[in-house]
């Protein structure tokens, strides 16, 4: 009797990574516009930034584990250009324009991978 490998959807992942990054960056949107004051407690935007890279790096994983073979490895590649912006959003400072723009150079590729776990490829 052989063992017939399970299938792995890594789609809750790329949707967790997704979350993350809508989260903190309504939260920077929040913050700049003043309409929520984080003086208190500025560690929140640092820890779901931290959660945005945790969940994206888990979803880029889905590279080596996830099935569908084909869909996971187009979400992954197309998730892993969003790496370049936001490891430069801790350097590039906080106060200037550069911060929001930076971040928000991960939009179009945290969404493509988004897309990309969501469609059906391996149809029957």
């Amino acid at each position: 009797m052989g063992h017939r490998r399970r299938r792995t959807n890594a789609a809750p992942l790329f949707i967790a990574a997704a979350v993350a990054y809508a989260a903190n960056c309504a939260l920077g949107l929040a913050v700049a516009a003043r309409v929520i004051d984080t003086s208190g407690f500025r560690w929140l935007h640092h820890a779901m930034y931290i959660a945005t890279c945790v969940t994206s790096a888990a979803a880029f994983s889905a590279l080596l584990w996830g099935r569908p073979r084909p869909a996971s490895r187009r979400a992954a590649l197309a998730l892993a250009p969003a790496a370049v912006p936001l490891a430069a959003i801790p350097h590039v400072g906080t106060h200037t324009r550069r911060h929001p723009l930076v971040a928000l150079a991960a939009a179009p590729f945290i969404v493509a991978g988004l897309i990309c776990s969501r469609l059906v490829t391996d149809r029957k």
